[in-house]
């Protein structure tokens, strides 16, 4: 046995949503997206407020996968996904099921941020995306320990990737990033004049 050793370790999922069709799949997701973004008056109400320079339907229709077929199939290409993640982290489910609970959209145009925040209310939590355009922001999580590093030294600016205070995974259109809700994470401001969007959606323990 070696002198040092890993534990407790956090545990991030990245993955194709799917081998083939992509392409087909986002185009009617992006259309509907800007469908849904013209159409919903109360979330465009809610964005202003909680949501500066961009839109999300996170405050009017968060469960757009049962509001929308598109969506729905959505759902049904991440599933297998989060069982796969779930038997990565080990999970006992005692004859339950993961299951999508929330579902919503974000369009972030240039200048729009989402600042450092959890899900406490879920077990799994997720992004797909829809259209990155180039140079957009990725998602960015922060090490879970940092509240309790009161008087620790800061770590090398060159160190191990696994010994970052934050890491940050690229956002690529038709990726699907899982993680437990409880991880804080953020996207950062996007630099570019284009709209990067993205489906976050929750899923809970049944």
């Amino acid at each position: 046995m070696t002198a040092v050793r890993a534990w407790f370790p956090t545990l991030i999922y990245s993955e194709r949503l799917q081998a083939r069709g992509l392409r087909a799949l986002n185009a009617d997701l992006l259309d509907e997206c800007r469908r849904i973004r013209d159409f919903d008056e109360a979330g465009q109400a809610w964005s202003a407020r909680s949501y500066p320079l961009g839109y999300t339907s996170y405050g009017s229709l968060d469960r757009l996968q049962r509001f929308s077929s598109t969506f729905d199939v959505l759902r049904q290409r991440i599933d297998p996904h989060v069982a796969s993640y779930a038997r990565a982290l080990d999970w006992d489910l005692r004859g339950g099921r993961l299951e999508m609970t929330d579902c919503w959209l974000n369009i972030m145009p240039q200048g729009c941020s989402h600042s450092f925040h959890v899900h406490p209310h879920a077990v799994v939590s997720g992004t797909y995306y829809v259209d990155v355009p180039r140079g957009s922001p990725g998602l960015k999580f922060e090490d879970p320990r940092l509240t309790k590093m009161m008087a620790a030294p800061a770590r090398r600016a060159r160190g191990r990737p696994d010994q970052r205070a934050h890491i940050e995974y690229r956002a690529r259109a038709g990726d699907v990033i899982l993680f437990e809700s409880w991880l804080r994470h953020e996207v950062s401001a996007n630099p570019v004049g284009e709209e990067r969007v993205s489906i976050s959606f929750n899923y809970h323990w049944r």
